[in-house]
């Protein structure tokens, strides 16, 4: 394979976490986001932080558990920057989320703007089972009430 069509599958594998980590988080198993992550990966954001595949389970378990909530994770702009074995990427986040009353995530739920609007900042590295967080951090450009 040629050094470009390489570098093009790396960055689809890293694109691919990405997305995969939203369909978990948004359809109920996000507990199975620690299974992107590296055996040592770090996830950081506004008031949380989680070290290892332990902690990051735990910390998404919780989030598994709100069963009245009906969330949607939208990453876009999406950039990847593949250096060997390790890439980075920036890409925007817009978590669109409502809690229901009844203890019952409804669907389709009530909309409006989004909860908030931010960035990830991720670090990848390639293992023996193919890419995986090393890092991710989000960051809060915008929050609604």
């Amino acid at each position: 394979m040629n050094k470009d069509l390489e570098e093009l599958v790396d960055v689809k594998a890293c694109e691919n976490l990405i997305t995969e980590y939203c369909h978990l988080v948004d359809f109920g198993n996000a507990s199975a986001i620690a299974d992107l992550f590296t055996d040592d990966g770090y996830w950081s954001g506004p008031g949380a932080e989680m070290v290892g595949q332990d902690q990051i389970r735990a910390g998404f378990s919780a989030r598994q558990d709100i069963a009245r909530r009906q969330s949607r994770h939208l990453c876009t702009n999406v950039l990847v920057r593949v250096e060997g074995d390790e890439a980075t990427s920036l890409c925007y986040l817009l978590n669109f989320r409502h809690d229901s009353g009844t203890g019952v995530a409804e669907s389709p739920a009530p909309a409006g703007l989004p909860k908030y609007v931010g960035e990830y900042h991720d670090r990848f590295v390639r293992t023996s089972e193919g890419w995986r967080f090393a890092s991710r951090h989000c960051e809060l450009a915008f929050l609604r009430d």
